[in-house]
């Protein structure tokens, strides 16, 4: 029988084995070659710098895409998905090998988890390995998975809005978050939407920082009729939403320089502000274009770790409205939050105060 094929990827100071390498994981377009399981791995090995300040000490799932990205794939996002292509993998898979870190997370169930947390290089690189594309660091570190040091503005372009529109509205969260005494770093999703870091004390947990983000959101909203904060997607129209849900536990967002499941293996990049205002499209940011545009510029976070600020001045503005809003279907139903039923399907007289439905 002969022996499956295997290729070795210098990591750090370790060569990491990646099976089948000559594997297509994503198939060529008019702008750009197919790409292999190796590629994959040695992407994630030439961009090291700005991977491991996004996921080091970072707990982190990993979102798996083993036989490639085709038209048509679908990714697993719960237990109804049994027959996905892809999926989440938020405990450390078998066979991963010794100098693997963890951390030990809690979810909103209550139950607890190993996951992996990056140290070094060689550990994403054998996750490509493993088939993953794109990683999902919790906004904390292992050393206190409680308290966030990361608040994260998710800008999401809704049907009707583009790229651009999200390009506007980043720059009126930058001068939200500048007048906040915030210092925000901004990245292209790797598909229409921008990504908003800023690096935070460690000194509130979720719900504080949960509460911020609506606070921002709110303020968004004042000063831009295309930004809704709307959880519901009915409500939401042709405008940016602002996903504050992403600040909730167990709620992650691609980390900068993941790889996304989209043709023309798109990725997550880091820009300057400057660079942003004037981007058309996040298109030429992929698997080919970002490891010589980091090695030549450097990575346009490489301050985002020298300054940590506060979230009094967003928590202040959330005390003056403190209106919950709905969390996501997997967490317990929280004091104060709206009923979780469409807008357009709910009975009032069917919903008490606290928002739990009366029998019929």
């Amino acid at each position: 029988m002969a022996k499956a094929s295997e290729a070795y990827v210098r990591a750090g100071e370790r060569e990491v084995r990646i099976s089948s390498p000559e594997r297509v994981i994503y198939e060529a377009t008019d702008t750009t070659p197919e790409v292999t399981k190796l590629m994959v791995a040695e992407y994630f090995a030439s961009v090291e710098d700005g991977l491991m300040r996004a996921l080091r000490d970072r707990p982190t799932a990993l979102e798996r895409w083993t036989s490639g990205v085709r038209e048509g794939m679908k990714l697993a996002t719960g237990p109804q998905d049994r027959n996905a292509d892809a999926f989440y993998q938020k405990r450390v898979p078998k066979g991963a090998p010794d100098y693997l870190e963890t951390a030990t997370i809690t979810f909103p169930s209550g139950r607890t988890a190993d996951e992996i947390c990056p140290t070094e290089i060689a550990v994403p690189v054998w996750c490509a390995h493993m088939g993953t594309l794109t990683f999902h660091p919790w906004p904390v570190r292992r050393a206190d998975v409680d308290h966030p040091d990361e608040l994260r503005i998710d800008l999401d372009p809704q049907p009707g809005t583009t790229f651009a529109d999200a390009v506007r509205v980043a720059g009126v969260a930058r001068e939200v978050l500048d007048e906040m005494g915030l210092v925000p770093f901004v990245k292209t999703s790797g598909n229409r939407g921008v990504h908003i870091y800023v690096r935070i004390r460690p000194e509130w947990d979720f719900a504080a920082v949960r509460h911020a983000a609506i606070a921002i959101g709110r303020e968004l909203e004042k000063r831009d009729d295309g930004v809704t904060t709307a959880w519901w997607k009915e409500e939401r129209g042709e405008r940016i939403f602002v996903d504050f849900n992403q600040n909730t536990r167990d709620r992650t967002i691609a980390s900068a320089y993941s790889l996304r499941p989209i043709a023309g293996a798109p990725v997550s990049t880091p820009v300057t502000w400057d660079e942003l205002a004037s981007l058309d499209s996040p298109a030429a940011f992929n698997l080919f274009t970002v490891p010589e545009r980091l090695a030549a510029d450097g990575d346009p976070w490489a301050a985002i770790d020298d300054v940590h600020g506060s979230l009094e001045v967003p928590l202040a503005l959330w005390e003056e409205h403190p209106v919950e809003l709905n969390f996501p279907p997997d967490h317990p139903k929280m004091p104060g939050e709206p009923p979780r039923v469409q807008p357009s399907k709910k009975v009032e007289s069917h919903w008490d105060a606290e928002g739990n439905r009366i029998a019929d």
